[in-house]
């Protein structure tokens, strides 16, 4: 027996443990287990009805993906309720127990499930062993909010197929995009030491219907596709088989030329193709259920199949041909743009792409960002997703922070998701919501995708901030059921996470479905927006250098003495053109567009009245002001919930939203003595104008860059 399999085996053998890591500080909580701290049911009446259902844990399956199931139930009621569970094979007619059963009968799609009385037992029912894990950890959800058992009768599929998390994790350990410690793959020590990490990070993701994974950042090194790394990718994949978790990997699309030796790596070119079918054989030698592939090509410098004169979709359709004999797919990305001087970044995607609808591999799925530009604290829908009903398209969102804060500033992203799901884009007529593109149901294509990329690191609670967690949380939830509300998910993850007092739930559940509209008042209100070089995080709305001028700033709020926007009309860029008419006329009108989306689409006079009975000048000023101050009310709304928190978590979100305010107003006074250079207005009066001058400013940042 191999140093790996014994070591694998190991872990294994260490019993039901809540989480497989280190034990948590006597002093509190710190956050390491997340939403599955299973904490004993304090409802007398509620707890007598659970432990009339355990006498036994009845399990009729080998299939490990169900004796994960049964070893969580066995977790779950022993911290719930007190009680040591045994699970058992041989269950018959014995009744008070909880039963895992496959049901080939059952009604629900093949990851569904069924959860009901019967027979005096809790039946969880499902056709695959997927949907008995899915089922499971519904029913300890429900357990964990201790909601009553009578009459239970649940019925739930996932109306998403692929539901993954995106990890832009590197060999050298670091992640792009990430603020919460170093990378959760050790490359260095696998495959030969698995950290017990990995399984509570698949339990986690199974929690919430989550099935895939891809482990690398899209900027990928050829690295991961060498024997080398496929065995140290296959070591996480047995982690994850489990539970019911399929892996991916990004490639770096000039691989057989960097790491084939090929002279080329033109997708049409016959060895090259040859190269690719075996090394996908290679990988599915070692990981039999390997999910895909996830490729950025031919974007922000990643080589792909133009630097070639070929398409995207011949590029994609390559690489689909080498997952012909296997059950895989290829994903890729939509994230595209050139650096053209007179163009509008707003419409690259659709320019690439809409002309190839159709021509793709049904193997094919292409993953599209919410927005046209990049992540942004608010964009309107991409307009890919009403122009092309041929191809299936997946939704990628922003788990991590990267415009939001990073881990320092409090932001729920549930509304930010919920926002591009709930748009309409009209391609089919009135109804035809991004999310009804994204599930398949719209345009009939069963291949379906939601993406999000992540925010886990080492730190110890994952995600650096502990209310980021959510955002988590809200994106596995959503991939599932995209009709759950962002309050309704809230509700859960802090009953399941922070407090089950009512009136500090109360207090905390506010307190994120407001955030979002706060960062964005004293971050790029009215639609302004902000993607540049550097870090995604300081104010610089006055940089102006870059490689190519959509690497500045200036390039998107175009600022000048007039006024503020970027004109997306038939006057401008006509960018606005690539949404269906009902949606232009949404926006086409300055008079009538939506404030949060005003900026986006017009160049807006400094006077001009608005709605709101303000100027521009004056409504920038108020939403700076307003949502700097705002921060200040959020501290107030956690601390109502003081005495029902863990001390340890109540101190870590309470400093961190010191560091937001400070970090509010720096953003405020940046953006209000920048824009008044222009404007030339004085700071509307109730409002104390900022302390420092505008190079004061400047000064603060550059120092923080530098570092």
């Amino acid at each position: 027996m191999t140093t790996k399999i014994l070591l694998f085996f190991s872990f294994l053998l260490t019993g039901p443990a809540l989480f497989a890591a280190d034990p948590l500080p006597a002093d509190g909580d710190d956050g390491y287990r997340l939403w599955l701290k299973y904490e004993p049911v304090i409802n007398a009446s509620v707890k007598a009805e659970y432990l009339r259902f355990t006498a036994f844990v009845g399990n009729a399956s080998k299939g490990e993906i169900v004796k994960s199931a049964a070893v969580e139930l066995k977790t779950g009621l022993k911290n719930l309720l007190g009680k040591s569970v045994s699970v058992t094979n041989s269950f018959g007619n014995k009744t008070g127990g909880i039963v895992l059963r496959l049901d080939a009968s059952n009604d629900q799609q093949d990851e569904g499930y069924h959860i009901a009385l019967a027979g005096g037992n809790i039946v969880v029912s499902s056709k695959s062993e997927s949907g008995i894990l899915y089922g499971t950890f519904a029913l300890l959800r429900h357990m964990q909010m201790q909601l009553p058992i009578e009459n239970l009768k649940v019925a739930s599929s996932p109306k998403v197929r692929y539901r993954m998390l995106n990890h832009w994790d590197n060999v050298d350990g670091t992640v792009e995009r990430g603020y919460a410690g170093s990378s959760l793959w050790k490359w260095y020590e696998l495959p030969e030491v698995i950290d017990p990490r990995y399984q509570d990070y698949a339990r986690a993701n199974a929690s919430l219907g989550i099935n895939g994974t891809v482990l690398n950042n899209v900027n990928a090194s050829a690295r991961f596709m060498s024997q080398e790394y496929i065995v140290k990718v296959a070591a996480i994949a047995d982690v994850m088989r489990k539970y019911g978790i399929k892996t991916y990997l990004s490639v770096y699309f000039a691989a057989p030329k960097t790491l084939g030796g090929l002279s080329t790596s033109d997708p049409l070119d016959p060895q090259v193709r040859a190269w690719w079918k075996e090394k996908v054989a290679q990988i599915y030698k070692e990981i039999p259920d390997f999910g895909g592939f996830l490729v950025k090509a031919n974007s922000e410098g990643e080589p792909g199949p133009q630097d070639y004169g070929r398409t995207h979709a011949e590029g994609a359709n390559m690489l689909a041909e080498a997952f012909k004999p296997y059950e895989g797919i290829v994903i890729w990305r939509a994230f595209v743009y050139k650096a053209d001087p007179r163009a509008d970044r707003f419409k690259a995607a659709y320019e690439e792409f809409v002309p190839l609808d159709g021509k793709f591999d049904p193997k094919v799925i292409v993953q599209v960002k919410n927005g046209p530009i990049d992540f942004q604290p608010r964009e309107p829908f991409s307009p890919l997703f009403g122009n092309m009903p041929k191809t299936p398209l997946g939704v990628e969102f922003q788990i991590t922070q990267e415009y939001l804060g990073f881990a320092a500033h409090a932001v729920y992203e549930a509304p930010i998701f919920k926002e591009c799901l709930n748009s309409d884009t009209y391609v089919n007529g009135q109804g035809s919501s991004v999310a009804r593109v994204v599930d398949g149901s719209l345009h009939g294509y069963s291949r379906t995708l939601m993406a999000g990329v992540a925010n886990t690191g080492s730190d110890r609670n994952w995600t650096g901030h502990p209310l980021a967690q959510a955002n988590w949380y809200a994106f596995g939830r959503l991939s599932w059921d995209h009709e759950l509300s962002s309050e309704q998910i809230a509700r859960e993850w802090t009953a399941l996470t922070l407090t089950r007092n009512q009136k500090a739930a109360e207090s905390i559940v506010l307190l994120m479905l407001r955030s979002r509209e706060i960062y964005v008042d004293y971050n790029t209100p009215l639609g302004l927006s902000r993607p540049w070089m550097g870090v995604h995080f300081a104010p610089e709305p006055w940089q102006n250098k870059g490689s190519r001028p959509d690497w500045t700033a200036v390039y998107y709020h175009r600022a000048d003495s007039s006024g503020l926007g970027f004109d997306r009309t038939a006057s401008g860029s006509n960018a606005l053109a690539q949404y269906q008419p009902q949606v232009q006329k949404q926006w086409n009108n300055p008079d009538k567009t939506p404030l949060p989306y005003l900026l986006w689409f017009h160049h807006v006079r400094w006077d001009e009245k608005l709605s709101t009975g303000r100027t521009l000048w004056e409504e920038l000023c108020t939403r700076f002001y307003t949502g700097a101050d705002s921060v200040s009310w959020m501290r107030q709304q956690w601390d109502m919930a003081k005495g029902s928190l863990d001390e340890q978590i109540y101190a870590s979100v309470a400093q961190r939203l010191e560091v937001q305010h400070r970090e509010a107003i720096w953003w405020r006074d940046a953006w209000v003595l920048y824009l008044q250079t222009f404007a030339r207005q004085t700071v509307p009066a109730g409002f104390e104008p900022p302390r420092q001058t505008l190079e004061e400013v400047k000064k603060s940042v550059n120092v923080y860059l530098i570092r």
